[in-house]
């Protein structure tokens, strides 16, 4: 399938910046006024588990700038470079430093999901690895990410791989939870043979 597309370095269509900077670990607060996302919150798959993010409180002077549905998260250090669309935040959210918060510019007729398959897709993959830095932890600085080229076809043709991105990743699970369930009965077929009781019987010679 051929899909026409403009090139654009990824600061002239996103607006970026660091998330919040928090000083030290986040520390967890019952009944925080934030919820704030960490990596550990976030799938390439699944993309933000709202359920297991921690709620503080902010402190300093630092203005926050709020997570919105839209809004995409790139893990900009480690071992995998991946980027995830926030959803609808549970009220008040920030990310933590560890992610580049992007937010697509409004005069750009951009799919965020279709940003968000893009980045994670091996051609871009290529380049991060290219232009990431460091010794014992890859990272990638924010001008270097900035300065990456995304190409854009049009808004239908976006909508187009965004759909069936999500068709190969239901197909994924279903096949997966397949694989698993198979498993699991060969598992309960072996224990059970192996709690059976066999009583071997051996033939007796004819006369």
């Amino acid at each position: 399938m051929f899909i026409g597309a403009k090139k654009y370095p990824i600061g002239a269509i996103a607006r970026s910046q660091a998330g919040f900077p928090f000083r030290g670990s986040i520390q967890e607060i019952a009944g925080g006024s934030v919820a704030a996302v960490q990596m550990k919150d976030v799938d390439p798959d699944c993309g933000i588990h709202w359920r297991g993010v921690v709620r503080t409180d902010l402190v300093g002077r630092k203005q926050a700038n709020w997570l919105r549905a839209g809004d995409i998260l790139f893990v900009f250090r480690g071992t995998r470079f991946h980027a995830v669309c926030v959803d609808e935040p549970p009220g008040l959210a920030v990310c933590s430093p560890h992610f580049f918060h992007l937010r697509i510019k409004p005069a750009m007729q951009i799919d965020p999901a279709f940003l968000v398959w893009q980045i994670n897709q091996a051609p871009f993959q290529r380049a991060l690895q290219q232009g990431a830095e460091g010794s014992n932890q890859l990272s990638i600085r924010r001008p270097v990410f900035d300065c990456l080229s995304i190409s854009v076809p049009n808004l239908p043709d976006q909508q187009s791989v965004v759909a069936l991105d999500r068709l190969a990743r239901q197909e994924r699970h279903a096949l997966q939870q397949l694989i698993r369930n198979r498993t699991q009965q060969l598992h309960a077929l072996a224990d059970n043979l192996a709690r059976a009781t066999v009583h071997f019987v051996p033939k007796t010679s004819q006369p």
